[in-house]
């Protein structure tokens, strides 16, 4: 319930749909439409979980793919409802990630799991909403699961903001190597590559792309806003090329891992 709790404070307050739409913040949007519609073809079906107020739903129901979507937050899933365009073939349900028990076992082509990870603060929970995700995907199927990283959290919060020394932190700060935790009072879970390959490492899944969803941008926030379309185009490109290099995609705030689900 603390986690529930603190959700329905953070999201009855907080525009989730405005982050992804400003020029900066559409750079996690775009790389991550960009990978999904890699791997789909013309009637296929697609299971958002954790879909808030349902801007990647929405934005597939309306290039004609069948969306199923669930989402915790009521107040998310009125949005939702309200941001629903005629003819799109969309639905839309209130539940948790972690018990996804109403869905058939084997059934969606795409599943996207693009919110419930960064609000799981349990190892529990976290295996939970995989196990589902993979569990309700098609063998063959593929599974799209987004995090939050850890380490740009170390920069941004810890030292330019200065958190490293707020005794409200000290004991989610292991000093010695780095590695933060949270609790529903931070609102976000936080992840290394470590953590998320064992958190993968017993589903039937394997890895297709490990991405960088937005790389540094929240970082020239500023400079990406003031683009024109020319040159935010020519910055996506360059993101593109840059967002699965081993050498550069730990410098990410988000992070989209993709997975194939194995068919036996």
């Amino acid at each position: 319930m603390e986690r529930i709790e603190a959700l329905k404070n953070y999201y009855e307050s907080h525009d989730e749909h405005a982050r992804l739409g400003s020029l900066h913040g559409s750079v996690e949007f775009l790389t991550t439409v960009h990978y999904i519609e890699k791997y789909l073809k013309p009637g296929m079906t697609i299971l958002e979980i954790g879909a808030g107020t349902g801007r990647y739903s929405h934005y597939f129901a309306q290039r004609g793919y069948d969306v199923t979507a669930v989402e915790l937050m009521e107040c998310n899933v009125e949005i939702f409802k309200q941001n629903t365009q005629e003819g799109e073939n969309i639905s839309i349900s209130q539940g948790d990630a972690v018990d996804l028990s109403d869905f058939p076992t084997n059934t969606y082509d795409v599943t996207l799991l693009l919110g419930p990870m960064y609000h799981l603060y349990t190892d529990e929970d976290k295996q939970a909403a995989l196990g589902e995700a993979v569990r309700v995907t098609r063998p063959g199927g593929t599974v799209f699961v987004a995090y939050c990283n850890s380490d740009m959290t170390v920069y941004q919060f810890c030292f330019a903001r200065g958190g490293i020394h707020d005794p409200q932190y000290k004991d989610l700060i292991n000093y010695d190597t780095f590695a933060l935790r949270s609790t529903p009072a931070e609102i976000f879970a936080l992840y290394r590559k470590e953590d998320i390959d064992a958190l993968i490492a017993p589903l039937p899944v394997r890895r297709l792309h490990y991405v960088g969803a937005d790389m540094l941008t929240r970082y020239i926030g500023d400079a990406v806003d003031a683009m024109d379309q020319e040159t935010f185009a020519l910055y996506m490109k360059y993101h593109l090329t840059v967002c699965e290099r081993t050498d550069m995609v730990g410098a990410t705030n988000h992070i989209l891992d993709i997975l194939r689900k194995k068919r036996t």
